[in-house]
């Protein structure tokens, strides 16, 4: 008795997460560069049981004992870009590739999620290209919003104030006024009196196993282990655009947040009415049986 008690409560607590994580999905619809993040749930080990009798002991069956919220996993797939018309507003368009190693000259087939599934179950993610910014610690993080502004010292600051980098690693700093900012489809930061690069270019980090960055909040991310992220600064090879006046919209699927709040809810209030019986039959058992 006592061991299905733990099993749903363990139920309430993975679908009290999985609720959280689905409403923190819904209060970020629309903030610039917010990518979507989905509670992944998993089982206990299952329990060999075993009756006894007579000192042999014969196999009855396995039994499961619940499940736990092991992990967020964030979406990282492209959201809508929006027109702002500001020119210290950037946004990327990417569609990076990997090539299949069994077959050269051909590129892994991702899914609707940004992933690929091999025949031996091996999963590969889709590369992403994020905004390196870095913190007053010297930490390199990484963002998709791309809603900048410039300091009086004509230095460019993310929307949460982090030193926003250029290709070369360091802090990307503006020379001339920020009205005639002008960056082309690279994030090459163009000399409006040549119209040629200026030289200087918005530090784009392409993050070849995005599964290995770690969301800091406010929109940004780093990784804990930059080697095995595998990051490096784009070059004029990737397939990735820098649209400037435009942001990137959040990747949240509205519709499927709903639904996860409440099939959430639903499996919760279950749980709890299973926990609720278990505890009438308890009290039966010490009030009742009890005067036996």
């Amino acid at each position: 008795m006592l061991r299905g008690l733990y099993t749903a409560a363990a139920g309430m607590v993975t679908q009290q997460r999985r609720h959280d994580t689905a409403t923190q999905n819904m209060v970020n619809l629309n903030t610039t560069g917010y990518k979507q993040v989905d509670s992944v749930s998993h089982a206990f080990p299952e329990v060999l049981i075993t009756a006894m009798s007579g000192g042999a002991a014969k196999p009855v069956g396995r039994i499961n004992t619940g499940v736990f919220a092991e992990q967020s996993v964030s979406q990282y797939l492209q959201g809508d870009l929006i027109e702002s018309g500001k020119s210290t507003d950037f946004a990327l368009s990417t569609d990076l590739q990997i090539e299949d190693p069994d077959n050269p000259g051909t590129n892994l087939v991702f899914d609707g999620s940004g992933k690929y599934i091999s025949p031996d179950g091996e999963v590969t993610y889709r590369p992403q290209a994020f905004f390196t910014v870095q913190d007053n610690e010297g930490n390199n993080l990484y963002t998709r919003n791309g809603s900048f502004t410039v300091a009086p010292t004509g230095e460019v600051l993310s929307s949460g104030g982090f030193k926003v980098l250029g290709s070369n690693g360091n802090p990307l700093r503006l020379t001339g006024p920020q009205d005639n900012l002008t960056v082309d489809g690279q994030g090459n930061l163009i000399n409006n009196n040549t119209g040629q690069p200026s030289g200087a270019r918005i530090g784009i980090s392409v993050i070849t196993r995005p599964q290995e960055l770690v969301r800091d909040g406010n929109g940004v991310f780093h990784a804990d282990d930059v080697e095995a992220a595998d990051i490096r600064f784009s070059n004029g090879t990737d397939n990735l655009q820098v649209r400037q006046g435009y942001l990137e919209n959040s990747n949240v699927d509205a519709t499927q947040v709903t639904v996860d709040m409440n099939a959430a809810y639903r499996a919760y209030e279950a749980n709890q009415k299973v926990i609720q019986f278990y505890d009438s039959s308890l009290q039966k058992a010490v009030n009742e049986v009890g005067r036996v």
